[in-house]
């Protein structure tokens, strides 16, 4: 039987050691930041800010034998924070109010803070120039007149920014898209639409 010769072992080199070292130091790191991260979502259980349609109301509505259409609304915006203890910002806020997809006003904000479990309301008042119809659009007007509701269509989004404890800042796009049924009468109506994260 041949005998096996077994030669002089060769060491691991010491930059490798070092760098096995280094990489578990960095990877013991990173389970305790996920720890950490967890446990003060748990703690502070942050929730988060919203916009929404706190009201709305067709103030004027003129639609002549020419098919033009004038229109003004009122529109009452609502930013809400409703974390205890941090307070909210929105900036980037931008609003599209449109009637049969014809851009009717965008409905904006500059950047702006909510305190905690606080809200902030904005009243925009936009006023439609004339617009004109097509015959089957303005047949959908006369049609909604019948019926004394006329729909308009409310889209756009938001940026928030708020601290969750010691986690650090979280930063999130609210959308929202809200369809506004107004009584032509002048009735407030108060939706309930508010936006949803993305």
């Amino acid at each position: 039987m041949p005998r096996i010769v077994v030669g002089p072992q060769k060491r691991t080199n010491p930059i490798i050691w070092f760098m096995a070292i280094i990489c578990a130091i960095l990877a013991v790191a990173v389970i305790i930041a996920g720890i950490i991260f967890f446990v003060g979502y748990l703690v502070v259980r942050p929730k988060e800010p919203r916009i929404s349609v706190a009201s709305a109301q067709l103030d004027t509505l003129y639609f002549d034998q020419t098919s033009l259409l004038t229109v003004q609304v009122s529109v009452v915006i609502k930013a809400e924070n409703h974390n205890a203890k941090v307070h909210s910002s929105f900036y980037d806020m931008s609003l599209l109010l449109s009637f049969l997809g014809v851009k009717m006003a965008y409905l904006v904000a500059e950047p702006f803070d909510v305190k905690a479990n606080s809200s902030v309301e904005f009243n925009y008042v936009p006023q439609s120039s004339p617009i004109p119809l097509n015959p089957d659009d303005a047949e959908g007007v006369s049609m909604s007149l019948r019926q004394r509701i006329i729909t308009f269509d409310l889209k756009g989004k938001a940026k928030t920014r708020w601290r969750v404890g010691p986690i650090g800042s979280v930063k999130n796009w609210l959308h929202l898209e809200c369809k506004l049924r107004l009584p032509i009468n002048g009735t407030r109506i108060f939706p309930r639409c508010s936006s949803r994260s993305q």
